[in-house]
């Protein structure tokens, strides 16, 4: 996926655990797991603002876009050819 979320180095930045930062965010264990390890198809930019709050940071911090690393985009247009 040519987006990659990088939670878990600002979280170790941080010096914060998963289930601390879930705690202060409002949302489960389980779906900070699926943010943290890449497997996420979307976030709620009100998910994206409170993490950017617990970790003092920008949502630059967190997500990199990645040219080329399995574009979907490009699949599709591959397909249309």
């Amino acid at each position: 996926m040519p987006i990659v979320v990088n939670l878990d180095v600002m979280m170790a930045k941080r010096k914060i655990g998963a289930s601390e930062l879930a705690s202060r965010v409002g949302i489960t264990l389980s779906n900070l797991s699926i943010l943290k390890n890449n497997r996420a198809k979307a976030i709620r930019f009100s998910t994206l603002l409170a993490i950017c709050k617990e970790l003092d940071c920008q949502p630059g911090d967190i997500l990199e876009y990645r040219h080329g690393d399995d574009d979907e985009e490009d699949e599709d247009e591959d397909l249309s050819k």
